[in-house]
């Protein structure tokens, strides 16, 4: 796999493109058009996020070729382990023989103490051979960089192992990979939804973008990437109150599901199970 070449205006290749993964890839907090949740509440109805997009953007470029539809599942569902989505997940989406499948997890287990990347990448390494010798083109995800939270950068660390693997993986296996580490659009808060780890919809748009750069292919809009204008700094006392509010409305909730076993996605199906034409 060459991560040098330069990306181009050629027709997308896939034609059946299948997405697992977590509330990343299910496109939580991307619900354009609808009213926001309750403070501290999750969005409940259908999002859309980054793997619709992207599915979207194949499909116009398909379309503009005059090349036939492209079909698409999303089978992600907010969060799962890496473990459960590539045991119920994988095996369901390869049932439906894309040419393209993104797997993206992981973040959930490394937002947990004790979580171990080695350990993580082996089981990720497994289920990309098996998408591999299935005849499909894998696209990977690196994590986030959290250099600037103030609390999920103590998973920064872990993360940056589990990356490096990402890349090695990618290499050894003839996978692509969306280097969300890299993007400096996301060290703005603004790209970021009330919780401060999901994406907001302008978030998921420019992963999008960079899920088709990672792909080779050329992007939509070329400053997909550029920082926003940045804005004055908070003061101290505002910061504090908004620090308190995430505390009270996300964090302690998350810690208290982490308690009781539960998660977000308990309940929960796919989206999308079923390949079908986007549009």
């Amino acid at each position: 796999m060459d991560f040098t070449r330069s990306p181009d205006a050629r027709p997308a290749p896939w034609r059946r493109y299948v997405a697992i993964g977590d509330s990343f890839t299910e496109g939580l907090w991307d619900v354009p058009g609808a009213a926001p949740p309750a403070p501290g509440a999750l969005p409940d109805g259908p999002c859309r996020g980054w793997a619709d997009l992207l599915a979207a953007h194949l499909a116009e470029r398909a379309a503009g070729a005059g090349d036939g539809p492209v079909r698409y599942a999303n089978l992600a569902v907010r969060g799962r382990l890496l473990g459960r989505i590539l045991a119920e997940q994988l095996p369901v989406a390869l049932d439906l023989r894309p040419d393209l499948v993104s797997v993206v997890g992981g973040g959930n287990d490394l937002l947990r103490p004790g979580a171990d990347p080695d350990a993580l990448a082996a089981m990720l390494e497994q289920g990309v051979a098996r998408a591999r010798a299935a005849g499909a083109d894998v696209l990977l995800a690196t994590g986030f960089d959290t250099r600037h939270s103030p609390v999920i950068r103590r998973t920064r660390a872990r993360t940056a192992v589990f990356n490096a693997h990402i890349w090695s993986i990618a290499q050894r296996h003839g996978a692509y990979v969306v280097d969300m580490w890299g993007m400096r659009s996301l060290h703005d808060w603004r790209m970021w939804a009330a919780d401060r780890i999901h994406l907001t919809t302008e978030g998921h748009r420019r992963v999008a973008q960079a899920a088709l750069v990672a792909l080779g292919l050329a992007p939509d809009d070329p400053a997909w990437d550029d920082p926003l204008a940045p804005l004055p700094p908070l003061p101290r006392a505002a910061r504090a109150r908004a620090d308190a509010e995430w505390l009270r409305g996300y964090a302690v909730p998350w810690a208290t599901r982490r308690l009781r076993r539960r998660s977000s996605g308990d309940g929960r199906a796919p989206k999308r199970p079923a390949l079908e034409p986007v549009g």
